[in-house]
């Protein structure tokens, strides 16, 4: 999760039959239009259909971004509760699949309760299931979480890598104000055949890093932002072989819908402006960001 203005906690229904929901916070208005239908079918590689205040079913959700040229999302686990949905998921809509971690902004807490190493275990666990293709979103969080939740976030990380590694899975990563010490600490470990910098918040600069060690480069919603210039930047150099597009639903709806909830199916709207930055015909363009999200999570089919 990349949004600032939307705190924890979030409301979830019991199970993804009974409803997940996709929405925002009670001072933003309903959904959005629908943009127009892609050309090529693409991947929202990560949603939260269990967050927000919005009751919408899983199928109902996917069949509206179906209508609007969406595949299939990978759905993202960032705590024991929404992981276990996410794996309830998975197996209820072959459109799916997951996800499961512990998020960097709940690590420290969960340690100063003694309850980490139990949390992580769940999620080892959780990682086992075939429709789970990626550890995430993991990493590291300065905005929310001072000092003093340094250390344990980065244990955290670190296990989390490890997990990846031994299931051999994608690593997808939440990166937030901490992109040289993110660097840092898969360098030290040993990064994954698989990285997702997840909602890439970096510059130009960590661009050329990630094209450099093979590191695939997530854009969402905050490509179409006004203020959002290091993004712009940082798309004109990325390696398009890295490159994938993401909601992060509910958070990061794009321009210009930005306030109203976000959900897969407004991913037409960012794809249309990856297109128009980086000069390529929208077809084209969908054909590569297909490619490169089974690239790293394989086919939705098996």
């Amino acid at each position: 999760m990349c949004s600032p203005d939307v705190p924890r906690p979030y409301r979830r229904d019991e199970s993804p039959e009974a409803g997940p929901t996709s929405g925002g916070g009670k001072r933003r208005p309903g959904f959005g239009p629908a943009p127009a239908p892609l050309p090529v079918p693409v991947y929202d590689n990560h949603t939260h259909f269990d967050f927000g205040d919005s009751p919408v079913t899983l199928k109902d959700a996917l069949d509206s971004a179906g209508a609007v040229g969406i595949a299939g999302a990978v759905q993202v686990g960032c705590d024991l509760e929404s992981s276990r949905f996410t794996v309830q998921a998975v197996d209820l809509d072959p459109r799916v699949l997951g996800a499961v971690a512990i998020h960097p902004n709940d690590a420290p807490e969960l340690a100063g309760e003694g309850a980490l190493e139990a949390a992580l275990a769940e999620i080892e666990a959780l990682a086992a299931h075939p429709r789970i293709r990626a550890i995430g979103e993991t990493g590291l969080d300065y905005f929310r979480t001072g000092p003093d939740g340094v250390a344990s976030q980065k244990y955290s990380f670190r296990r989390h890598i490890d997990i990846a590694k031994r299931q051999g899975l994608a690593l997808q990563i939440h990166d937030r104000d901490a992109h040289s010490d993110v660097v840092d600490v898969l360098r030290e470990e040993g990064a994954p055949s698989c990285v997702v910098f997840h909602c890439f918040s970096g510059d130009a600069e960590l661009a050329r890093i990630c094209n450099d060690n093979g590191w695939y480069m997530s854009f969402s919603g905050t490509l179409t932002f006004k203020n959002a210039g290091n993004l712009r930047e940082a798309l004109a150099v990325a390696d398009p072989a890295l490159v994938m597009v993401e909601t992060d639903a509910p958070f990061l709806t794009p321009h210009p819908h930005r306030g109203r909830p976000n959900a897969s199916y407004m991913l037409p709207y960012t794809v249309q402006s990856m297109a128009q930055l980086t000069g390529r015909p929208l077809d084209g363009l969908g054909e590569l960001l297909r490619a490169n999200t089974e690239s790293v999570y394989g086919s939705w089919d098996a």
